[in-house]
């Protein structure tokens, strides 16, 4: 059985006080929203903090609301399960809901945040292990270790972004709202992930997520999300994919995004689907001409490493299905994606 580490709970009440604590402690100190992936990393020896400061006792954090402008405000502790099945989130950000709504399984999604998943470290099958077992390869490079196992003589930790939000957030124009010893910033969350599998954010010493503002979406906009994985809960993403259309009055594509994750450290944007897909009218020949044209492109730019389960060469090869499959589901309303 695997055991908890010793550790003091703090319990801030306060942004400030929370912000205070991770101040004062530094490295020793571990943030706790849903605690889905803090509590069994720390299990797994993968980081050891001596405070984990919670932040289940901030009420502001928990909030979801839609402002004035249309913008949508998340807290960082708003659980995924409220996210996935608020209606105005459905309504408006169906590509965010259907992602909250993939992660995991119904009693994670009831603990795990959103603030959770945009801060979730990389994951690696080389790492997300017991200390025993990662002690047998001589560790990694990303943790104890000088060597990466997924690529020969690497020196740059490819280990995996893995957050279902991400893809959709970004396709999305969300902003970060980060709290630090220096006061509060904006920063767009297409700015925050990079490609750095040790360290993918581009956070301050000591900042904290504290909420996420989603601009408003107009009427003609569509989303979806896929995900590729072996089964049909529990599991993090082989492959996600996150599809943004606006479509004009006439109902062609004025506007298009495709994202996708579980590919390297940050989500990664598909090139020119814009423009392929610009023009095209969802449900018509055109459209789904286009989409998979987009597909194969999507194709020839991802390169699926051997960082997380799953066969490399079968996620290559379903990545033109996931994303024509995601285009088409947008395409048509918004509806979930069929399963691979």
């Amino acid at each position: 059985m695997l055991r908890l580490p010793a550790f003091e709970l703090a319990r801030p009440q306060t942004v400030e006080e929370a912000v205070a604590l991770v101040a004062e402690h530094g490295e020793a100190a571990a943030v706790l929203g849903g605690g889905t992936d803090l509590l069994p990393n720390m299990k797994h020896g993968l980081v050891t903090p001596r405070v984990v400061v919670s932040l289940a006792s901030i009420p502001e954090l928990d909030a979801l609301a839609v402002a004035e402008d249309g913008t949508l405000v998340i807290g960082a502790t708003c659980p995924l399960a409220v996210l996935a099945s608020d209606e105005r989130v459905v309504a408006g950000w169906p590509a965010l809901a259907q992602a909250a709504g993939l992660v995991a399984s119904p009693q994670l999604r009831n603990s795990g945040t959103l603030g959770g998943n945009v801060m979730l470290d990389t994951r690696c099958r080389w790492i997300n292990q017991t200390h025993f077992w990662r002690k047998s390869l001589g560790f990694c490079l990303k943790k104890d270790g000088s060597e990466c196992h997924v690529v020969a003589g690497g020196s740059r930790c490819v280990a995996a972004a893995s957050n279902d939000s991400a893809p959709a957030l970004m396709s999305l124009g969300a902003v970060g709202v980060f709290a630090g010893p220096g006061g509060r910033r904006e920063l767009p969350l297409e700015s925050l992930w990079t490609t750095d599998g040790i360290r993918n954010k581009r956070t301050d010493p000591g900042e904290l997520l504290v909420e996420v503002r989603v601009p408003a979406t107009a009427d003609g906009h569509r989303g979806a999300y896929g995900k590729l994985r072996d089964r049909g809960s529990i599991d993090f993403p082989l492959l996600g994919c996150a599809v943004r259309l606006e479509l004009d009055e006439t109902g062609a594509v004025g506007g298009a995004d495709v994202v996708l994750v579980a590919l390297q450290a940050r989500p990664a944007r598909l090139r020119r689907c814009g423009e392929q897909l610009g023009g095209t009218t969802p449900g018509k020949a055109d459209f789904t001409a286009a989409a998979a044209a987009v597909a194969e492109a999507a194709r020839r730019q991802a390169r699926p490493l051997a960082n997380v389960p799953g066969d490399p060469d079968y996620r290559h090869a379903m990545v033109p299905v996931l994303v024509r499959r995601t285009l088409e589901a947008a395409g048509g309303g918004g509806g979930p994606v069929h399963p691979l």
